[in-house]
């Protein structure tokens, strides 16, 4: 019988093991710190927007209410709470808190339990028997527990921890980036799809009056005093408006199938009730400050705590030149039978410790270390690209609200003159003192100017939901989980806390 207690490596007992807390405290990380980037005092773009200090920003939640359309909070609602695409992303940040929980596991003592029970026999005729005395078959059972530890001298072990909590601030930081980016999409599709209903609205008003003007030209073609040219012009403006109307209604449907899987909804039994654009308001929104938008972005704040992984990497790099420690205990008790279990006499017994010092291995460690500090610079380069992207963004859409706003009054002006003109030109024509060329291009001219409306109306609010996106949708570094909340569960817990991890549907 054994009973069989082994600290396999890194363990020589309690009391060695409080001495040496204390010595496991040093990080041979470097000092971190962000790019220093000059960021201006005011943003150069002009528009339909609030400058405001870094506290009044966006309500970090349901920002589409700002356009005051139920149908979009609707579909914004389902798209946080059954989108596939975003719930497969939180899995990302649920993989790596485990990430940090196994390499925070290495600073605890590895405790685990045992037992065995073979039946053995030896031939007869193995070699140096030298006669064959004693039994050939024999039996050993036994139990017992390993318990091991590793001081952390180096800070390796904590090293890797907090690059594995860095990077799943990171993760949960894209997290949040893809799902503002999904409902960026969705609004923008809505934007586009409200456009569509509006055009459909000017495609069925211009084919009734196209309709009445093909009725003109039939009746001054009937009394001959108008030519067959002029119905069928009239017959081509109605067709051609018919067909684009039809192609507007194809549009419709394939983005009303965008939008259905942006839901989380299939698309069969999905459909969108249709709308006027104009019933959407365009908002005012709070751009605030530059220097705020490094606190806003969550694609900046991702880019920020992967340079911070890196950096905890290098300390990584450079504990592996130093000596690894490691101490071993091993106890226990073994017999041949059941009987005399914990007897003093079957106990045995052992501790030591190692140590391992690299002395040449032809440039390994210098060569992990000047990549990891490579790797930190790289990080750096792309903080600083993701900063000024942010920027171009920001910049970008805050010219488009602003120059959009004066397009639509200014194309709105066109289109009040072009349907006077239409209206003027079919006048002109029945009474006999125009001829329907005229007519025609006025026609035209009238449903392109309505068209453009539209048209403008949507970029409009399109620009605006990108000004939103641009500037974080609400988000602020205050919603990104700290080191200590990526930590997945207390490993003392027996038992798992409800929701650590989300169960499969």
């Amino acid at each position: 019988m054994m009973r069989y207690f082994k600290a396999s490596r890194r363990l020589a007992g309690a009391t060695l093991l409080s001495l040496l807390v204390p010595l496991a405290g040093c990080s041979l990380a470097p000092a971190y710190q962000t790019p220093p980037m000059l960021l201006p005092a005011s943003y150069k773009g002009t528009g339909p927007f609030g400058l405001a200090n870094p506290e009044a920003q966006l309500e970090q939640s349901d920002w589409w209410k700002m356009f005051g359309d139920d149908e979009l909070d609707r579909l914004e609602a389902s798209l946080n709470t059954v989108n596939p695409d975003l719930q497969a992303a939180e899995e990302t940040y649920t993989q790596a808190r485990d990430i940090v929980g196994e390499a925070r596991s290495q600073l605890f003592p590895q405790l685990s339990a045992q037992t065995f029970a073979t039946q053995n026999r030896q031939s007869e005729n193995r070699l140096f028997r030298a006669g064959g005395s004693g039994p050939n078959v024999e039996g050993s059972v036994g139990y017992g527990a390993a318990l091991s530890w590793e001081p952390d001298f180096w800070g390796e072990i904590r090293n890797r921890t907090n690059y594995a909590r860095f990077n799943a601030q990171a993760t949960a930081a894209m997290v949040a980036s893809a799902r503002l980016s999904l409902e960026v999409e969705l609004a923008n599709d809505y934007m586009a799809l409200r456009a569509l209903d509006s055009e459909h609205a000017v495609y069925t008003k211009t084919l009734g009056y196209y309709s009445d003007a093909l009725k003109i030209t039939q009746l001054r073609y009937s009394g001959k005093i108008a030519a067959g040219m002029d119905v069928e012009r009239a017959q081509d403006q109605l067709s051609t408006a018919q067909a684009a109307d039809t192609d507007n209604e194809a549009q419709r449907a394939v983005l009303e199938h965008a939008i259905a899987v942006l839901a989380g909804v299939n698309p069969s039994t999905f459909s969108v009730p249709p709308e006027d654009l104009a019933r959407l308001t365009v908002p005012v929104i709070p751009a605030g400050v530059p220097s705020a938008l490094l606190q806003r972005r969550p694609d900046i704040a991702q880019s920020e705590r992967r340079m911070a992984a890196e950096n905890a990497a290098i300390g990584i790099a450079r504990a592996a030149f130093y000596p690894n420690i490691e101490l071993s205990a091993d106890g226990g008790f073994e017999n041949s039978a059941f009987g005399g279990l914990g007897s003093l006499s079957n106990s045995l017994w052992s501790i030591g410790a190692s140590g391992v010092l690299p002395l040449f291995e032809g440039g390994l460690r210098r060569a992990e270390e000047q990549q990891s500090r490579s790797a930190f610079a790289q990080a750096g380069d792309n903080y600083r690209s993701t900063v000024l992207q942010a920027f171009r963004e920001v910049e970008d859409q805050l010219v488009l609200t602003n120059k959009l706003a004066s397009e639509y009054d200014q194309q709105q002006e066109a289109l009040t003159s072009a349907l006077k003109v239409q209206d003027l030109a079919l006048r002109l024509y029945t009474n006999g003192l125009d001829n329907y060329l005229n007519v025609t291009v006025a026609q035209g001219a009238a449903l392109s100017s309505e068209l453009a409306s539209v048209q403008v109306k949507r970029r409009q609010l399109q620009a605006t939901v990108g000004l939103i996106g641009a500037v974080g949708g609400g988000w602020s570094t205050a919603d990104q989980p700290t080191p200590e909340q990526t930590v997945p569960f207390n490993p003392l817990a027996l038992r798992r806390s409800p929701g650590d991890v989300r169960e499969p549907d």
